[in-house]
């Protein structure tokens, strides 16, 4: 049995917008570590970085996703409330609790641990989900959101029923909850894939894409042209974001902001999502779309948790992508 969580009034309100609507599709879940649980799920993340970068533009980040009758489930409604977001696609499973993610900083990167049987396991594309499936300008999934049915079938059924939309497959390999055909049918129903520097040469062998060049650039055009995308967006860390498309490679320059003591770059791959996202939505340029994911990744990887507050400068950026001719 499932529900919906009550809109709350800056939830109605933020429905009325009239900028650009960006939903991150799949898991939500608290990333648990030995001192604090912060608010987490790579959908949810980048849903949660593109609502503070398109308030400039009056557009809107929303999350679909499922949680748990329980104290962690109320606990996702309150933080996006905090944030102004709606909670209106959130829906509540009586029966799963909240998915959670152990996790732990080894030499300075993340190494997750995902607890199975959690309620986004049995996210349903419902009326709610259809209706902003048919609305979105861009929505953002990946692969572990798909790890049991039914909520594969609800991810791939939203993504199919936005042909309109920008469709992000942000692969995103956590522990053993990947396969070939999922990244396959995924990777058909997008027209962007992001992938990170350790997970291309695993999906070019899972896919068996033959590449008798084994360059970076060349695995990102072998996947690009199998299955018709607009680019392949790697992710490498430190060194920033590049895009790969019929006209070759654009990237730009890597951006560091002053480490907080507490940094653990959870969610940096997230926030590159949303950057990337709201600047093609705004702009149309792989240019200026890269370097606003360069500014929001890194930003997001100099902080601790994977949603924080946005500084002025980034959000500045924004307003000036939007009155660019």
């Amino acid at each position: 049995m499932a529900r919906l969580m009550a809109t709350s009034r800056a939830s109605q309100t933020n429905n009325a917008s009239t900028g650009p609507l960006v939903v991150g599709l799949g898991e939500s879940l608290f990333d648990c570590f030995d001192d604090r649980q912060v608010l987490g799920g790579a959908p949810l993340n980048a849903a949660v970085c593109a609502h503070q970068l398109l308030a400039p533009v009056n557009g809107q980040g929303v999350c679909v996703t499922r949680v748990g009758n329980d104290d962690l489930g109320r606990q996702v409604a309150a933080e996006l409330t905090a944030r102004r977001m709606s909670t209106g696609y959130v829906q509540v499973d009586d029966r799963w609790p909240t998915g959670r993610a152990l996790v732990q900083v080894k030499q300075g990167e993340p190494v997750f641990e995902i607890v199975a049987d959690v309620a986004w396991d049995w996210l349903a594309f419902d009326p709610p989900a259809e209706r902003v499936a048919s609305l979105c300008s861009a929505v953002c999934f990946g692969t572990l959101g798909q790890r049991c049915e039914p909520a594969r079938q609800a991810v791939q059924q939203f993504v199919e029923q936005a042909p309109q939309a920008l469709r992000l497959f942000d692969v995103n390999l956590r522990q053993q909850y990947f396969s070939a055909a999922v990244v396959r049918r995924s990777a058909e129903l997008a027209n962007v894939l992001k992938v990170n520097q350790h997970e291309l040469p695993v999906i070019v062998e899972l896919l068996e894409l033959a590449t008798p060049d084994t360059s970076t650039g060349a695995m990102a055009q072998a996947l690009r042209e199998k299955f018709n995308l607009n680019a392949v967006v790697l992710t490498r860390g430190a060194a920033g974001t590049v895009a790969f498309t019929a006209d070759g490679a654009t990237e730009g320059a890597p951006v560091s902001y002053p480490r907080h003591p507490q940094a653990d770059s959870v969610g940096a791959g997230d926030a590159c999502s949303a950057g990337l996202l709201v600047g093609l939505l705004l702009t149309g340029s792989w240019s200026a779309s890269v370097e606003l994911a360069n500014h929001t990744g890194a930003f997001v990887a100099s902080m601790p948790g994977a949603t924080p507050t946005l500084p002025p400068a980034i959000l500045d950026r924004v307003t000036a992508l939007a009155r660019s001719p």
